[in-house]
């Protein structure tokens, strides 16, 4: 039971050095914690950090606190999985993007907000938002 304790932090080490957890690395952390392959997977998909996909190349974030959701927020999400035809939390068939909601970046005067990688993009259109991606291609 000790070492089933340190499994998150062991995800969250694989997770920081890899960028999501792989089959292997489950296989690996389940015979190093002798704990079922089925737990840890029962963890991964509890925990909203955990990524059992590869990211895209570029990641982007959109806002769905109060104010960006009311500001286009949701819209903007919803243009984005259509547009890529993937749901949040997944990366497009080529690698170039992956989608993830957040409930708040807190930049609400500027909402609706979206981050691509490092970069904050204040009062989003979808007009704006077709622009700005292509800087990323």
């Amino acid at each position: 039971m000790e070492k089933r304790g340190e499994l998150i932090s062991k995800l969250q080490e694989v997770q920081e050095k890899f960028g999501f957890i792989s089959e292997s690395e489950i296989k690996r952390l389940s015979d190093e914690l002798e704990i079922f392959p089925v737990q840890i997977y029962e963890v991964i998909t509890f925990y909203t950090q955990f990524r059992l996909t590869p990211p895209g190349k570029h990641k982007i974030l959109v806002c769905q606190g109060t104010a960006c959701h009311v500001m286009g927020g949701k819209d903007l999400l919803e243009y984005l999985k259509s547009k890529f035809e993937i749901n949040e939390g997944e990366t497009t068939p080529d690698g170039k993007f992956s989608l993830e909601r957040v409930a708040c970046l807190g930049c609400c005067g500027m909402a609706p907000v979206v981050v691509v990688d490092e970069d904050f993009y204040g009062r989003m259109t979808i007009q704006k938002i077709d622009e700005i991606l292509k800087k990323y291609d």
